[in-house]
């Protein structure tokens, strides 16, 4: 018997269930894929890395370099300061140990001051190497950097995450910059990474349930490490802390009553948050978890966000553009009003605050102003105020000649 073929109606029904199940498996698709590791994320790791790509890409120590070499203010000051240094020295010595031990209030101190200062100083030569082409800079980048892959072994004591957060960061600045800019070799690049693979990443990659600022700067040197590694699997994992912890150390009114929270504190009750927030119980738009202890700190969780966001950003993500951005440009805002010398109301922090932000606005600002147009004019003030940015000798340099009003 010849097929006959089915009335329109029919074929209309047909055709409207065949639409419904592929819609259904579409949208099952599509939600399989978002809830894939990576998918849609702005903070995924890149398909190929960009290098130098930590905290400063080839476009912005071009843009430096123009302006120096230009004479240009605030970059030439910027330089000079920096050279000037005592990280910029050629006759520096590494003091490289096997084992560095920290304590809590820098009790005991072995090693703990010479590793982040020779880290920042290799980072400082490789600075100065990019700008002036001289070579000598980059070998003493090298030969600190050197000195210690070929010692370190381990950090000890209570306050060895930090310690390993802090030099962990400016250690993969230097080394990218000098690794993808000097062509003068380097032989023991491999030994380099072998320590921040085997000493460092294990230390800072879990996190830490301390103040904010502790996982913040652990998060921004493993980031770093593993864009210097080339490790999408680190990469992620810190990503995906970071996002979690700066949403819980920097308070928008869209939050809710209370500040989000990183699950493993199990901080589950009013009285624990804010106890937890060092006794403030009043929440507004751009407070931070640590602005109640004192701006210091305060800063250097501020830094860390503004450094892992760059990072993305040259990487080819946009967490500017998430509430990551929102965070970093409200923390900013905040800290600056008070900073600056305005007196805090009664219900803020007791109606006193500790000030000391350090050289930490930079990064941020240019990203949030400079180039996405945000009127931000507290931090701008308290920014131009405080130009040259030196370092805070911990894990922030020179950042008015790195990124002062720079496009890129």
């Amino acid at each position: 018997m010849p097929n006959t073929p089915a009335p329109a109606r029919h074929r209309r029904r047909r055709r409207a269930a065949l639409l419904a199940t592929l819609a259904t498996t579409t949208t099952a698709l599509v939600a399989t894929l978002l809830a894939w590791p990576g998918a849609d994320r702005a903070d995924a790791a890149p398909a190929t890395f960009a290098h130098p790509g930590v905290t400063v890409s080839k476009s912005q120590l071009d843009f430096a370099r123009d302006k120096v070499n230009a004479g240009a203010q605030p970059w030439k000051g910027a330089y000079d300061q920096m050279l000037a240094s005592k990280y910029a020295s050629l006759t520096r010595t590494a003091k490289p140990r096997a084992t560095v031990e920290c304590g809590s209030y820098s009790n005991p101190n072995y090693g703990c001051t010479d590793e982040r200062e020779d880290a920042i100083a290799a980072y400082t030569d490789a600075l100065a190497w990019y700008i002036t082409r001289d070579d000598r800079y980059a070998k003493k980048s090298i030969e600190l950097m050197d000195a210690w892959s070929a010692t370190i072994k381990e950090h000890t004591n209570s306050n060895a995450p930090l310690q390993t957060g802090w030099a962990g960061s400016s250690w993969p600045k230097a080394a990218e910059i000098i690794k993808y800019t000097y062509t003068g070799g380097w032989a023991n690049e491999g030994r380099f990474r072998t320590m921040l693979r085997d000493v460092y990443l294990p230390k800072v990659i879990n996190g830490s349930n301390s103040n904010g600022n502790w996982e913040l700067s652990m998060m921004e040197a493993a980031v770093g490490i593993s864009v210097f590694l080339e490790d999408t699997t680190s990469y992620d994992k810190a990503m995906a802390r970071f996002r979690t912890r700066t949403a819980a150390y920097v308070y928008l009114a869209s939050d809710g009553d209370l500040p989000k929270t990183v699950p493993s504190q199990n901080l589950d009750t009013k009285a624990k948050i804010v106890s937890y927030w060092q006794g403030q119980s009043t929440f507004v738009t751009g407070l931070t978890q640590e602005t109640c202890r004192d701006f210091t700190h305060t800063g250097y969780g501020i830094s860390a966000i503004s450094h892992i966001a760059e990072t993305s950003r040259i990487q080819g993500q946009d967490l500017y553009g998430t509430d990551v951005g929102q965070r970093l440009q409200q923390a900013l805002g905040f800290q600056a009003r008070y900073e600056l010398g305005e007196a805090p109301p009664s219900w803020l922090c007791g109606g006193s605050v500790t000030r000391g932000l350090g050289p930490v606005t930079e990064v941020g600002y240019n990203a949030m102003h400079t180039r996405l147009g945000n009127a931000m004019t507290n931090t701008q003030k308290l920014t131009e105020q405080n130009r040259p940015a030196g370092s805070n000798n911990l894990f922030v340099a020179w950042e008015t000649l790195t990124h002062a009003e720079n496009p890129n």
